[in-house]
């Protein structure tokens, strides 16, 4: 009787370590299109390389990406189309991609990046993220709230640069190029080396929620990139091995905060 009553324990522990351990991997996934700098001065190098990944940020956790659907700049409203200037990169054994571009005069470049999707086995469903960064270039202060025309895409009501950290961010999340009212945003901070150690897992993806106009707000506590992933459920499914799955579409927005010295 004993034995029978230790081995029913020695399962249910086991049952909840799992479940645990299932928990602890379910990270929030960020599209990403990171500058190599925000802001373009005149004396500064007129040429951006851009970072394209699909990974946990905070965590520093990386999925592979396959070449990207599109990637591109908007300047003054005209599209260009960056496919070509493509590299493929492996970081820690997972495919990310590369980028270059040369600032050709002055105004806001607005990079995007439309990723195939990606499925996702342990949610089983397929993911989209449709991510952007602003770039200023050389003083002038025009076309960062422009939208590219994205499925989805988070369109911002503060300026997404020249930020001090604790200022609040807003913008307005949108799909089909209507406000979403109380969608769900994730929020990640990009730490780097990992040197900020959360007190617990709720503290790695903050959350907040949109009002009933789309619009959301958040204070950035800390110097560095942050993303900010705006998520909902597709109009359409796509098939995995003959089966139908939903697609999680996430408008993602990536800016940068610094310290006031």
């Amino acid at each position: 009787m004993n034995n029978g009553r230790i081995r029913v324990g020695t399962i249910a522990v086991v049952v909840v370590i799992f479940l645990l351990a299932g928990l602890s991997t379910a990270w929030a996934h960020f599209g990403m299109i990171i500058p190599s700098d925000d802001i373009v001065s005149k004396g500064d190098d007129k040429k951006i390389g851009l970072q394209i990944k699909f990974t946990h940020p905070f965590e520093g956790q990386y999925m592979n990406m396959e070449r990207p659907k599109a990637v591109g700049v908007m300047v003054s409203g005209k599209r260009v189309d960056l496919l070509a200037a493509l590299k493929r990169k492996m970081v820690k054994g997972f495919s990310t991609w590369e980028a270059a571009y040369r600032i050709k005069g002055p105004g806001d470049h607005i990079f995007f990046v439309e990723p195939e999707p990606y499925w996702e086995p342990a949610e089983e469903s397929f993911i989209i993220h449709y991510t952007k960064v602003v770039v200023n270039a050389l003083g002038k202060e025009e076309g960062w709230d422009s939208e590219v025309g994205l499925k989805t895409e988070i369109t911002p009501l503060t300026r997404p640069y020249g930020l001090w950290t604790g200022n609040v961010f807003q913008g307005i999340v949108k799909v089909d190029g209507k406000p979403v009212p109380y969608a769900e945003v994730e929020v990640e901070y990009l730490n780097e080396g990992g040197k900020i150690k959360p007190p617990a897992e709720a503290y790695i993806t903050q959350v907040v929620k949109t009002d009933a106009n789309g619009v959301f707000t958040y204070a950035m506590p800390k110097a560095g990139w942050w993303g900010f992933a705006a998520l909902n459920t597709a109009d359409f499914k796509l098939k995995h091995e003959g089966r139908e799955y939903p697609v999680e579409i996430g408008a993602v927005l990536w800016i940068k905060t610094r310290e006031m010295r």
